[in-house]
Formats: structure tokens, sequence, C-alpha cells
């Protein structure tokens, strides 16, 4: 048998130590962040931006606030001057809504319309969010008797058709926008305070809340800096739900001849003036009912998807 041949000695080849490389994880890269650290809020806006139904809502509803802002502006015609010469014509490059029964061009009062409810819309939530977040703010913190006690009260109100309530406002009051808000407001805050309260509960014996209550913080601290803020995620997905909500009741007033007063154009009022003649002149009655239509699709998909980017088991 032929002798194995031996190895020879790394010093025979001159070797060095840096030419052997060492296998196995690199100490120094296993420190390095392989990703971006992300706060809450951007992560939300990633997973929401990843949406596309989501921001298809958001497109429609920036849309649709742009052209209620400019649109009466890009028109020759105004929402209230009676043209006899020119009623219930179709849509066309002069009109391109048509006309309405008394000459009005359809495109200025649709987006005049569209001021009213976006208005109404808005406000009502803005509404309902301050007085719901403090109240059941309230409520969560402080539980026990007050807890009770106001939770009661709430139901009581919440028990009450809301419609019933708007109906007496507007018979004791001159029926106006405001009487509007107001009597959609009246109810309109519990289920924002119901959903604040139940946050609390939740957060109040986290404890980041105990710490700071065992270093002095009053009340108002501890709920406008530490509880409320914190159940942001929640509370703007019940005020963007509740936005089509008062639109709609706004709308279904306005049909019933209880909400604004003519010659104001409402997307509600133009469709019961249009009721009469659809039949015949159905593009008085479309584009109204598509406008609102579109609206309340455009905000109920977008607080969907706000919800699933706000949902903290949804995060990776």
């Amino acid at each position: 048998m032929e002798k194995e041949q031996s190895m020879p000695h790394p010093a025979a080849l001159n070797l060095k130590p840096e030419d052997f490389q060492k296998i196995g994880p690199d100490e120094k890269q296993s420190e390095v962040i392989q990703r971006e650290s992300l706060s809450s809020w951007r992560d939300s806006w990633e997973r929401l931006r990843k949406n596309k139904l989501a921001m298809a809502g958001l497109i429609i509803m920036i849309l649709i606030i742009i052209m209620a802002i400019i649109g009466p502006m890009i028109s020759n015609y105004d929402y209230e001057t009676n043209d006899y010469m020119n009623t219930n014509m179709p849509p066309s490059s002069e009109h391109w809504f048509g006309t309405d029964d008394l000459g009005r061009d359809v495109f200025v009062r649709t987006w005049m319309g569209a001021r009213i409810s976006l208005t109404v819309g808005l406000a009502a939530a803005a509404i309902d969010l301050m007085i719901g977040v403090i109240y059941g703010g309230i409520m969560g913190y402080f539980g026990g008797r007050v807890d009770e006690f106001m939770n009661k009260f709430a139901e009581i109100l919440y028990s009450i058709p809301y419609l019933l309530v708007t109906i007496l406002l507007l018979v004791v009051f001159e029926p106006s926008l405001g009487t509007i808000i107001l009597a959609l407001t009246i109810t309109g805050w519990i289920n924002m305070s119901w959903i604040v309260r139940g946050e609390i509960m939740q957060l109040k014996s986290r404890e980041y809340v105990l710490a700071s209550r065992s270093m002095g913080a009053g009340t108002s601290r501890l709920l406008f800096r530490h509880l409320i803020p914190n159940a942001m995620g929640p509370i703007i997905v019940t005020l963007t739900l509740s936005v089509p909500s008062a639109i709609f009741a706004e709308a279904f007033l306005s049909f019933l001849g209880l909400g604004v007063q003519a010659p104001v154009a409402s997307w509600g009022s133009m469709i019961n003036d249009a009721l009469s003649g659809w039949m015949y002149y159905p593009w008085r009655m479309l584009f109204p009912a598509l406008f609102i239509s579109l609206t309340m699709l455009a905000f109920n998909i977008f607080g969907d998807g706000l919800r699933d980017a706000l949902d903290p088991k949804l995060k990776k």
C-alpha cells in the first residue's frame, strides 16, 4: 500500500490568520437593525395605505369635498335663480346636470347640497366627539356610582327615538341648519361616550397610569394626557363612521321637508322635488342620489379600512 500523503503544515504554505474566514453569525451584523423602527401611527398609516379600497374611499371623499367648495364657482349659474324658459332640460354642454322644474341648474344645486350635507355631517360628528369623549372619559375613569348614574342617564336618552326629538325641535324652533345639527347631536354623542368608556376602563389600570398617579398627576392630566390619547384609535374610527349617519339623517329630514328650507339646496330636498317626475326627468333625481350614495359609501369603506389599520391585533 502506498503511504498516505501527509497534509503540509500551514507554515509551509505561508498561510496567515487573515486568510481564514470565520463561519457562523457575525456578532456585529447581528446587532444591526434590519427594519426601520416605526411609530404606532406611522405603522397604521402604512397598513392603511396598502388597503386599496380604503384609499379609494379617501380619494372620493377628498374629491367630493373639493367639488363642494369650488363646484358652484365654476358654473355661470346660481342655485336659486328661476329660469322658466329652460325648465326640465336634460344634461347638456350648457347645463351639465340639466335643470329642474323651475329652470335652476342642477349642477350648482347638487354641489350646494353637498356643502349642506358635509357641513351637517362634519359639525354633528365634531360635537359628538367633544361631548362623547368628555362624558365617556368621566364614566370610565371614576366608575362606581358615578359610572352607573351617568350610564343610566345615557341609556334613557338613547331610548328616545331621535326622529321624535328632531321633529319636536324643528316644530319648536325654526327649521335651519343650526337646528338640524342640534337635533342630531342631542342623542348622537351617546355611542361615542360608550366607546370611550370601554377604552378608558381598560386603560386606567395600566402601569404608566399608576406611575403617573403615584407622581401626583390629577384627574384632568390623567384623562387628557394619558388615557384619551391612547384611546384615539377607536375614537377616530367611530368619528369617521358617524359622519355618513349624520349626512343620511340630514338628507332624510330634508326629504320630509323638515330640513333647510327653499331656495337653499339640499340633497334630500332635491330628491323630494324630483320624486313626482322621476320617470320623465330622471337626471333631477339621479345626481343628488348618486352623490349622497357615493359620499356615504366613501366614508364607510374608509372607516372600515381605518378600523383595520388601527387594530393592534393586526399589527405584524
